[in-house]
């Protein structure tokens, strides 16, 4: 019988925080990480890039990247999920959703999108010209 792994959170309330968000501006993401990742995880089935192996605490680190527009990846960079893997106890720790400044932004408030990237209240010039310059050189 193959092990069936269970989900922990580092910090659940800010994980939740940043998949809503992924959810808002990313749903093809979303679907993909709900109906398609979480389930082959929770069978032992790690996807997704090894990043780093303990073998005293028997972990192994991955970055899983998730379906992320072109676009969005170049200005914001791409939609990872980090996890770490707790080999005997059957643990799934989830970590952390990058890029995180963007993500927590878009939940605390409410994102304008230009050409379908969302723009940071923070610094929205800087967001704009990336995306008007990354038109510009794709013409």
């Amino acid at each position: 019988m193959e092990k069936s792994y269970i989900f922990e959170y580092l910090d659940e309330n800010d994980f939740r925080k940043k998949e809503r968000s992924v959810r808002k501006y990313n749903m093809l993401a979303y679907k993909k990480l709900t109906f398609n990742y979480y389930p082959e995880l929770r069978k032992g089935n790690f996807l997704g890039e090894e990043k780093s192996r303990n073998d005293k605490d028997k972990t192994i680190s991955y970055v899983l990247k998730l379906p992320t527009d072109e676009l969005f990846a170049k200005v914001h960079g791409v939609i990872c999920v980090h996890y770490t893997v707790y080999t005997e106890k059957g643990i799934i720790l989830l970590t952390n959703i990058t890029p995180e400044e963007i993500l927590s932004e878009g939940h605390r408030a409410e994102l304008s999108t230009y050409k379908g990237v969302m723009i940071s209240k923070s610094n929205p010039e800087k967001d704009m010209f990336k995306i008007n310059l990354l038109n510009m050189l794709n013409k």
